[in-house]
């Protein structure tokens, strides 16, 4: 089978999808002719810009609709108000690091809902519209942390693992439709953010850029390369093609062999 990638005709909407990840998504799913829709908690000139800016590159109908994915009635709307959802990418996420004793308790609260409850009130959104449409993707941006875990990360390594879960439970459900759930689990991604860490890792560690990226940044990511965001991007694609029918309730690692330890 000739692997082709025409997502003409179909809606993807990305949660968290105005910069790193989620952005990267946007744009190879745009390339294989979807339509998207962008979200992020702001609604800045930037972030409709930026959906205009893909729309006048790849000709596809994209756009941003605001959502804080922290509340639970406005993922559900951020859904509805697309009205329209062949793909879901559940991407929208953030971070803490601190002792489980010291955890504050607002964080594990934020986590927890921006994380994994997103995930849940939107895949409840869209599988409707799915099953109206006779067909649908479910991918959930998991991590390496929902497969492993690390220290002082309590919120995220919960979170990232109950994706993983909701994910498994998704594709059962949908199991006899034409409808696919999985879950990519990045490792390190050279994302804008993490590109702006580098410099102050370097400070802190006397290191040059490259050594300080292999020896401490990359220190459990044995291919010592991040993954880049257009490989994301490339990942999600293949699910939403034919070539990926069959694959569903299962985790594709994008960690440069981490979880192979």
């Amino acid at each position: 089978m000739a692997l082709t990638i025409d997502l003409s005709g179909k809606t993807a909407i990305i949660t968290g999808s105005n910069s790193g990840i989620g952005l990267g998504m946007a744009w190879e799913l745009a390339r294989a002719g979807a339509d998207i829709v962008l979200n992020s908690f702001s609604d800045r000139d930037e972030d409709h810009a930026l959906a205009k800016e893909i729309a006048d590159a790849t000709g596809t109908a994209t756009r941003y609709i605001q959502a804080d994915m922290s509340k639970g009635d406005q993922c559900r709307a951020l859904i509805e108000t697309a009205g329209k959802c062949d793909i879901l990418i559940n991407n929208a996420g953030i971070q803490h690091v601190a002792g489980i004793p010291e955890f504050p308790v607002e964080k594990w609260d934020a986590i927890i809902a921006i994380n994994l409850s997103s995930a849940f009130h939107t895949t409840a959104a869209a599988l409707p519209m799915m099953r109206a449409a006779g067909w649908g993707r479910v991918i959930n941006v998991s991590s390496a942390h929902g497969l492993t875990a690390s220290p002082y990360k309590s919120a995220y390594i919960a979170a990232k693992h109950g994706v993983v879960g909701l994910t498994k439970t998704t594709a059962l459900e949908t199991a006899e439709e034409p409808i696919t759930a999985n879950a990519i689990c990045p490792g390190y991604v050279l994302t804008p953010l993490v590109e702006s860490q580098i410099p102050d890792t370097m400070k802190e560690y006397d290191m040059g850029r490259e050594e300080v990226i292999k020896n401490v940044m990359l220190k459990r990511q044995p291919s010592k390369e991040f993954a880049t965001t257009e490989q994301m991007g490339g990942t999600a694609a293949f699910l939403c093609s034919p070539a990926a029918d069959q694959i569903t309730g299962t985790t594709i690692s994008v960690d440069g062999g981490w979880t192979a330890l």
